[in-house]
């Protein structure tokens, strides 16, 4: 990069707007949507899709909702020509859907295009020219006059060719090459030029198409190209203002949005934003965008991992991981306070009216995905993360104080591994650590309890290590009678801190969980959790399972004093 870059390069021309009208605008209906992943996105893949994977894709799309789709540049290639003749004469297109079909200004590129449309029910055809001064000057040696002219001409061989084939209901589409940095009065003359030689009707519309083929300057200066044009433009009865934002400057969303509220009604773009250089304007996040402020897309995404797969597969491109909305990390936080935060916003859900998640702007299951990977747990995630995957899991809420100690136990697992802890590595790691084992330390196998003046007698038996060992003891409850009886038989200094139990979802043969917290005579504090249909076993076999933790190491050694 060079020190100075404003003697190399010159900042993009913005237009005089002062009674903008746009910035007060808000998006409260869908545009119409045009893809061009056949198109526009084909010409831009290293290996173009061939006629399957066209064929997938259009299906796809079809099944998505769109009802404008680009299908191909008929006058480049006989694989092109002959992919719009298999849509037509296999009946492959829907009656409600629109085949759009694109050629440059040329006479003989346009008779080939019309009649690859022969016997489609409604068929687009796009045409365009280049407009813009460095093209005009510099690739074609064009005056203004000389660009209207080919326009004109162009328009007038459409309209001649497509009267010829009435049963096929025809719409003109003209984009002046490029829009975005072409003389606003410039566009504006020429596309009075084609709309009066068209004649747009609600049987032949018209719709003008004004691309930022390269993305030259901000957002809201689009906008205002846009705003103005429509402004300045005579009657639009009949007529359509459409986009095709680009994504040189990474802002081709923020583009086609503003652009919207700036007066246009319709989008061309390609799923997740395929397309030369940087791609085009991504239609999925421009239609969840909507979706978020509760507008209705006409677009259905409801299995976003479909349409990921799909794309994948026939771009053979990889959609990233982080893409908005459809990217397989996108919902899924590992940090601690987002993860504690989101924990929070689901628990808190029930009581709103409308979805209010912090850190997730749209409801996983809208688009087909799972809670389960909202979460997911590495060494920075914090205390609700694991939390959260047993209770979305395996139904268990843990107390607060047990989700902080198995968070520092994860932490110290993954610290050692280095990597992400898997669902099923969880909740070995947790059952191992609290005791939930076919085989705990220290087992309970029988227990009687009975009134007493203290409250409750407890008589019960338990083993280590295969030997059998009995112990009674009373209190003014369960665990209190049991603590008395293993404090008077073994010597152990030791109270119940914490106690809590709850059932379990229905989905699992176990009907609760306890969970127990006992501190000892030096103030340390070990946990044990027992998952039993008898609730007492439960929070007896729990309470057995935190002494043995407390007891580590020494737990063999007393029991062979005894």
């Amino acid at each position: 990069m060079i020190a100075h870059p404003e003697t190399k390069y010159k900042p993009a021309d913005i237009i005089a707007n002062p009674d903008r009208r746009w910035p007060d605008n808000r998006l409260t209906q869908a545009p119409r949507w045009c893809s061009t992943d056949l198109r526009d996105g084909n010409q831009a893949l290293a290996a173009p899709m061939d006629h399957q994977r066209k064929l997938a894709y259009f299906e796809h799309l079809v099944q998505c909702g769109f009802k404008e789709i680009e299908v191909a540049f008929p006058s480049a290639s006989d694989t092109e020509y002959q992919f719009i003749r298999q849509l037509i004469e296999e009946q492959r297109v829907p009656e409600d859907v629109w085949l759009q079909v694109i050629t440059q200004s040329r006479a003989e590129l346009i008779d080939k295009t019309v009649a690859s449309l022969q016997g489609a029910k409604k068929a687009i055809v796009h045409i365009y020219n280049a407009t813009a001064p460095r093209f005009r000057e510099i690739v074609f040696h064009k005056s203004k006059s000389e660009i209207i002219e080919m326009a004109v001409a162009a328009v007038r061989q459409v309209k001649t060719l497509t009267e010829q084939q009435p049963a096929t209901q025809w719409c003109l589409q003209y984009s002046p090459e490029t829009f975005c940095f072409t003389e606003l009065d410039f566009v504006v003359e020429l596309c009075r030029e084609v709309k009066s030689v068209w004649q747009p009707t609600e049987q032949s519309p018209l719709i003008f198409n004004l691309p930022t083929t390269v993305e030259v300057n901000t957002p809201n200066v689009f906008a205002d190209q846009i705003e103005q044009f429509c402004q300045q433009m005579d009657d639009l009865a009949h007529t359509t203002i459409s986009v095709h934002p680009h994504n040189d400057r990474g802002t081709g969303v923020a583009s086609a949005e503003l652009a919207l509220l700036a007066g246009a009604d319709r989008v061309e773009g390609c799923l997740f934003g395929n397309g030369e250089r940087t791609g085009n304007v991504d239609l999925v996040t421009l239609a969840l965008n909507l979706y978020t402020q509760g507008v209705t897309p006409n677009l259905d995404f409801s299995d976003i991992r479909q349409t990921v797969k799909i794309a994948e597969h026939c771009n053979q491109l990889p959609v990233h991981p982080r893409h908005p909305y459809a990217g397989e990390l996108v919902f899924t936080a590992f940090s601690g306070s987002h993860q504690d935060a989101i924990k929070k916003g689901f628990a808190h859900q029930s009581q709103q009216e409308f979805w209010d998640i912090p850190y997730l702007p749209l409801d996983p299951k809208d688009v087909g995905c799972s809670y389960e990977e909202v979460i997911r747990v590495n060494n920075q995630s914090g205390k609700s993360g694991a939390a959260w995957l047993l209770e979305q899991n395996h139904g268990l809420s843990l107390p607060r104080a047990l989700q902080i100690d198995f968070s520092q136990k994860v932490k110290a697992h993954t610290d050692q591994s280095g990597k992400e802890v898997a669902l099923a590595e969880l909740w070995s790691l947790f059952r191992r650590e609290y005791g939930i084992t076919e085989h705990p330390q220290i087992a309970l196998q029988s227990y009687e309890s009975s009134a007493h003046e203290k409250g409750q007698q407890l008589d019960v038996c338990f083993t280590i290590a295969a030997e059998q060992y009995q112990a009674q003891g009373q209190g003014n409850g369960l665990l209190s009678a049991l603590m008395n009886a293993l404090r008077s038989a073994l010597a152990l200094h030791m109270n119940i801190r914490t106690y809590s139990e709850h059932t379990l979802g229905q989905a699992t043969e176990s009907k609760a969980v306890a969970y127990v917290e006992v501190e000892t005579a030096r103030g340390q504090h070990f946990f044990g959790v027992s998952i039993h249909a008898d609730t007492s076993r439960a929070s007896l076999q729990a309470t057995l399972n935190a002494v043995a933790n407390a007891l580590g190491a020494d737990l063999g050694n007393i029991f062979s004093r005894r």
